[in-house]
């Protein structure tokens, strides 16, 4: 009884294998045949590694007690037979779990201690610190063992009130979010900050990323969790229970994480086996789910189509019983298929577009450098069949022109030297002003605004500003990468009529993507330096912490920016190698080919077998690049019909040769 999402996942997950069989395929034809130079080979594996890494991160938020777990074990983990994450009644996950595969790793559970909290350092950090993790060993055979392990999630630690206020779980103005003062004073916290479980299960082996999420407590307390895990999701899941509908704890997780546009939303009344009521009829117990269905969307502000009632605890025990008709009375069908039919053909596009534009690029400098030989050869095929019937002297004559068009040729590299060196100085201005120097001070400046602490009145001035200067910098490197366009334009055009050569420029990286990047950023960040969030900033090294994530997440961006203009910029000198190498060696072959008639006069038809020969064979390639370029598109184009069809007509093996 596998899930539609499974079905669905598993035919994206087929359809990226093949298509990185058919990238891997184009690489070795375009390396075999001397047409693949750095910027095309580093095109190339940079799509390959995208389609062998892809991930699809599906996030569930949730209210303690709502029964997201058990939503994630009844969609994704029911063919164990049991509960994999645990699901009793109260509060289960008390931090951040994220659920994926790397085979690279043993199957495992780790857990990073609440007390590096204190370090103020961002989790994105001390991913990289192996040390700062418990680690617990999983055996994915033994599915009972699995689930004791993960029930380290819900472990708690019992602490001091002053000690829970130096972890940020605890403040005086915001007594509503305070965990339960025991008799002894003390109060329960969470154990862990965060959990990664590495497990191989079909789907995380194909690239599904699960973050299950703890209640609004943990989320407000750690701002790694909605600045950059929930904000990186390519959906979410929001559960609510059908039978109290949205209370005030969800409205606030809703209005403060996830009302944003960014987010592909799905939302889940959960529990519907609640509203059974043995003196009701059905007809009415199906009223007041399709009566809360719609308030909940009024609610919350989305179409009704997005709220999906359903019972996780049945469709588990559904599943795990192999109980059709009780899947079905469990409505998370219904749930799956949008997620199937919504979300992942997403996540194909992306794939199909990125894959469209490596295609576009690669194959445009590979027909350019066959244009250039083929053209080379036209002319020295021209001028052998010239020689037919003429004396020594002629091809004395032809030898002298030869050396005499090689040394007007050489005088090209004093200009393209001089080209060299502009091109690199303002390379070097564009990425002046997104280098990681520029982007640190810029931070600087912020914080220096700020003055002795984050909630001084200039704070939000100081933030705002911060985004309006790195604006300012993306649009003068978007200027700047512009006249440097416009001054390779202006010099392989003079290059082209004057030396033979067959330069073209593609259009400069669009740095608008970038931009849109920052304002998402800015949008998600800012809220911190709000009334709403004050408290959190005043818990000690949040504030230094909440500076790294920002800086971390900025560096990105500017980092992804400069190193698609590096690019831009090397495949034109690319070019500018590879045209020099190629023309070199036509002049080399041409010499040595009339020295060897002029040895011998019989050698000259041979010549012109062999020239025509190789333009044959050249001929070819340009053929097999076509084909090879459109079959790796319609490759990649054949999934782009119905989510339904994606989901069942897995493509067909070919040879990849």
């Amino acid at each position: 009884m596998q899930s539609s999402i499974a079905l669905t996942l598993d035919a994206l997950a087929a359809w990226r294998a093949e298509l990185e069989r058919g990238t891997a395929a184009l690489a070795r034809f375009l390396a075999d045949n001397d047409l693949a130079d750095e910027s095309v080979a580093a095109t190339l594996a940079t799509l390959r590694q995208r389609l062998q890494s892809d991930k699809l991160v599906l996030a569930f938020v949730a209210e303690f007690s709502r029964g997201k777990s058990e939503l994630i074990n009844a969609i994704f983990f029911a063919e164990a037979g049991r509960r994999m994450l645990p699901a009793t009644p109260g509060r289960t996950t008390m931090c951040p779990v994220e659920l994926f595969h790397d085979g690279a790793q043993r199957p495992s559970l780790q857990l990073l201690p609440i007390e590096t909290r204190l370090r103020g350092q961002a989790l994105s950090e001390l991913r990289a610190t192996p040390e700062a993790w418990q680690r617990i060993e999983l055996d994915p055979s033994d599915s009972d063992d699995v689930a004791r392990a993960l029930a380290a999630v819900m472990r708690t630690r019992r602490v001091s009130i002053e000690e829970a206020t130096r972890l940020g779980l605890w403040s005086e103005e915001h007594p509503e979010d305070n965990p339960q003062v025991e008799a002894d004073g003390q109060v329960d916290v969470p154990a862990w900050r965060h959990a990664l479980i590495n497990f191989p299960h079909p789907l995380l082996e194909r690239g599904l990323v699960v973050l299950d999420t703890p209640g609004l407590n943990a989320i407000g307390a750690e701002p790694e969790l909605t600045l950059s895990l929930l904000p990186s999701a390519h959906a979410t899941v929001f559960v609510l229970a059908a039978d109290t509908g949205v209370t005030r704890s969800d409205l606030a997780i809703w209005r403060e994480h996830l009302a944003g546009e960014a987010l592909e939303r799905f939302v889940v009344l959960n529990k519907i086996d609640s509203l059974v009521d043995p003196l009701a009829t059905a007809a009415e117990v199906e009223a007041q789910i399709e009566r809360q269905r719609d308030l909940t969307a009024a609610t919350l502000g989305i179409a009704r189509a997005r709220v999906f009632p359903l019972s996780a605890r049945d469709a588990l025990a559904a599943r795990v019983n192999r109980d059709p008709a009780g899947l079905a009375r469990s409505r998370l069908l219904d749930l799956e298929a949008a997620l199937s039919a919504e979300l992942l053909p997403r996540q194909h596009d992306l794939l199909l577009q990125a894959t469209v534009a490596a295609v576009a690029q690669l194959r445009a400098a590979a027909e350019r450098r066959l244009g250039d030989r083929r053209r080379q050869q036209a002319e020295q095929t021209l001028e052998l069949r010239g020689l037919r019937g003429k004396s020594s002297g002629k091809v004395r004559l032809m030898l002298q022109r030869v050396d005499a068009e090689a040394a007007e040729f050489e005088a090209c590299t004093t200009r393209l030297s001089a080209l060299r060196a502009v091109q690199g100085r303002q390379l070097r201005a564009v990425l002046a002003r997104l280098s990681s120097d520029a982007l640190r001070s810029e931070v600087a400046t912020m914080q220096s605004s700020i003055g002795g602490g984050p909630f001084s009145l200039g704070a939000r001035r100081a933030f705002g500003d911060l985004f309006e200067r790195l604006r300012l910098r993306f649009r003068q490197a978007s200027t700047q990468a512009d006249e440097m366009r416009q001054m390779l334009d202006a010099s392989f055009l003079q290059l082209n009529a004057e030396f033979g050569f067959a330069f073209t420029l593609s259009v400069p990286p669009q740095l608008e993507p970038f931009t849109a990047e920052l304002d998402l950023i800015d949008q998600n960040y800012s809220r911190y330096l709000g009334l709403s969030q004050a408290w959190r900033m005043m818990v000690p090294g949040f504030f230094e912490q909440f500076r790294r994530m920002l800086l971390s997440k900025l560096r990105v961006v500017f980092e992804s920016a400069a190193g698609e203009l590096d690019l831009w910029s090397k495949s034109a000198s690319n070019q500018i190698d590879t045209q020099l190498r190629e023309r070199r060696r036509s002049f080399k072959r041409r010499r040595e080919a009339l020295e060897r008639i002029q040895a011998a006069s019989g050698e000259l038809e041979e010549r012109i077998g062999e020239v025509e020969s190789q333009e044959q064979r050249l001929g070819e390639l340009q053929r097999r690049l076509e084909r090879q370029s459109e079959e790796l598109l319609a490759l990649a184009r054949r999934r782009a019909g119905t989510p339904q069809a994606a989901a069942f007509d897995l493509p067909m093996r070919r040879d990849a040769a």
